[in-house]
């Protein structure tokens, strides 16, 4: 059984971009600029945040953190978007989600610059990467792929279940998996209406799973041998820790773990990926790679 390390992988992509940025500025061009908007005080978004700009920081990025209380309103929120846009001096930017209930938030992705939207949740990018153009791909779905590439685990032909049908990993996950050019592989969605999802899910070679329920995938739920990819990161309640709270996956890995060919830990495994993406997508954003 081999642990897929998403942190060490992680490091290594940061690495290459870092090196890829120096050589750009010593042609003469800018550093990729990277911009991120926070509305209020939510632990989890500022922790994403914080560690995007630290990110950034490792990849010899620029960055600005724009912040905005909770009460915000989304006029205000729209029009700094609208300025964003505009900015030539930004190469990407994103709005940290979730955002108070008073703001739409298909409203706030559907205005940013499909050509800034390096978290690739636009419907311009989405589009684009469900017909397999270039695009933006959100960071989760391209991490999962990255991890799968760079650990040498065959996709082509295989039978993958993807577990969860969200906008952010599951649906864009499906997508990507059957695409000639990514996974080529035959893909199932399984969700919270599926009939026999522990039928499903053991027939899956690649098993990814993003439904956000800790421990949700039992040993009796894998088939021998499969490739477990546990996406979930969910913050429960554990007195010894020291915040008060541990991250538990969606995979109950210490059962799980031993009847796989590979898995991802969590933490460790899918999360420090998503944020590299995100850091490949600017740096495609800086270089005009998909967009002029």
């Amino acid at each position: 059984m081999q642990i897929i390390d998403g942190k060490a992988t992680a490091a290594i992509i940061k690495a290459e971009i870092k090196a890829e940025v120096e050589k750009m500025v010593s042609e003469g061009q800018r550093r990729p600029h990277l911009a991120a908007i926070l509305v209020g005080h939510d632990g989890g978004s500022e922790t994403y945040v914080r560690n995007k700009v630290l990110a950034c920081e490792a990849c010899g990025f620029e960055s600005s953190l724009i912040r905005y209380e909770a009460d915000v309103t989304e006029e205000e929120l729209l029009a700094r978007i609208d300025t964003l846009n505009k900015d030539e001096q930004v190469d990407g930017f994103i709005v940290q989600l979730p955002l108070p209930p008073h703001i739409s938030e298909q409203r706030v992705i559907e205005a940013i610059d499909y050509r800034k939207d390096v978290d690739g949740f636009h419907p311009v990018n989405v589009g684009r990467m469900a017909i397999g153009l270039p695009c933006f791909i959100s960071a989760t779905p391209k991490g999962i792929l990255e991890l799968l590439r760079r650990y040498h685990i065959e996709t082509s032909g295989k039978k993958c279940v993807v577990l969860g049908r969200s906008n952010i990993v599951g649906r864009p996950m499906a997508q990507l998996m059957l695409q000639k050019e990514m996974g080529d592989a035959t893909v199932t969605i399984v969700h919270s209406h599926t009939r026999n999802i522990k039928e499903e899910c053991r027939q899956a070679d690649i098993l990814i799973a993003a439904i956000g329920r800790p421990g949700f995938v039992t040993a009796d739920m894998v088939k021998p041998g499969a490739t477990v990819i546990d996406v979930g990161t969910t913050r429960v309640p554990d007195a010894t820790a020291p915040k008060g709270f541990r991250l538990s996956g969606d995979v109950d890995f210490e059962h799980v773990a031993p009847m796989c060919s590979a898995i991802t830990p969590v933490p460790g495994g899918v999360g420090p990926m998503t944020i590299c993406m995100l850091m490949l997508n600017t740096l495609a954003a800086g270089k005009k790679e998909y967009y002029k």
